[in-house]
């Protein structure tokens, strides 16, 4: 954004905290391993959706209400391409149609009844969802580039919070909280240097003190040894790629966060964490099943650490919900930077 172009202003906090979600946006609503044989449910927005995994290996997405008696689909099993309602047995395909019901009459019609589905991309180890209108190919989807790369230890966790998604999204672009976290806390000391704002995403620019150094082979066991860790400069960057925030704390770690936004009240994601193997240049020559042995063994090596950052933070932000709802009017003080063009993004994808 130019600096002579006039900054729209900052929603009002009635605005903000009820502000609803861009649903032209792919949203990680499920990890891969979660759906397997069963139905998942899972709700974007308001929106209860079926999940399945069809005897293929496909994944589907479609509205969790069967269009007989209206019961969640979620409820049902798989059989063969489609989910067979638990009621009473109807067979409900990928495309939203009834392909079978197990009592019809000789001569019966199937009815031609049709609920909504929704396009979804399995990738780097999620379920993405498109929540808006088409099929979201000209959208482009964030992806986690790290996750099957063998270079890089994945770990992650869910984050069930109860609060809405403005208090999430605020809380993983202010790094001045690091002193909440006691032992779990990757950083300390950050400093804003600057802000780049782009239409769609905003990166904070910050310096800071890390406790972690990945460039020996015991290194990453300081992830949970707290007596290894030794704090020094990184700098560490962290980016509102809306819907979506990702961040990067020097060279040996980057962390993701999928969001899945579902009621101005609640707010489920999944906070991704990898460790760099980059520095181990003699690892990158050994042969590539056991450098893959090495990724796979260490695999949520680092998932303690995240579930104690993310108890930490949801109680912080539920406590700020349970204020907003008291008193919806009293605004608290602000003094990061980065906060309030955090803000305006998400007051303009809600009016998209």
């Amino acid at each position: 954004m130019s600096p002579l172009t006039p900054l729209p202003p900052v929603p009002s906090l009635a605005q903000l905290r009820t502000a609803g979600i861009n649903r032209n946006c792919w949203y990680g609503v499920a990890q891969s391993s979660e759906v397997r044989q069963k139905p998942v449910a899972v709700v974007l927005w308001g929106e209860a959706i079926a999940l399945y995994r069809d005897g293929q290996g496909q994944v589907h997405a479609l509205e969790d209400r069967c269009p007989h008696r209206h019961v969640k689909l979620s409820e049902g099993a798989v059989v063969g391409e489609a989910i067979a309602c638990a009621y009473h047995g109807w067979q409900i395909g990928p495309e939203g149609s009834c392909t079978q019901i197990p009592y019809l009459d000789a001569g019966q019609k199937l009815p031609t009844c049709r609920i909504k589905t929704y396009p979804v991309r399995e990738q780097d180890g999620f379920i993405w969802l498109f929540g808006g209108s088409g099929d979201g190919a000209d959208v482009p989807l964030m992806g986690l580039p790290e996750w099957d790369h063998l270079n890089y230890i994945a770990s992650w966790t869910t984050i069930d919070c109860p609060g809405h998604f403005s208090y999430l999204i605020e809380n993983l672009m202010d790094m001045h909280h690091g002193h909440l976290h006691d032992n779990y806390q990757a950083w300390a000391e950050a400093q804003l240097e600057r802000i780049d704002t782009q239409p769609q995403r905003i990166d904070a620019h910050y310096e800071a003190q890390s406790y972690y150094k990945i460039d020996k082979i015991w290194s990453v066991s300081q992830l949970f040894i707290p007596a290894l860790r030794r704090l020094h400069p990184e700098p560490l960057t962290v980016s509102y790629i809306y819907p979506h925030w990702a961040s990067s704390l020097g060279n040996d770690f980057k962390i993701y966060c999928l969001f899945c936004p579902v009621s101005p009240t609640h707010t489920r994601a999944y906070l991704i964490h990898f460790t760099s193997l980059n520095a181990f240049w003699r690892l990158h020559k050994l042969p590539i099943p056991f450098r893959r042995w090495v990724k796979n063994s260490l695999f949520n090596s680092a998932r303690g650490l995240l579930d104690g950052l993310v108890r930490q933070d949801v109680a912080m932000i539920a406590q700020e919900q349970a204020a907003f709802l008291a008193d919806p009017q009293r605004k608290g003080q602000e003094v990061n930077r980065a906060i309030a063009p955090v803000q305006r993004l998400i007051w303009q994808q809600s009016q998209s």
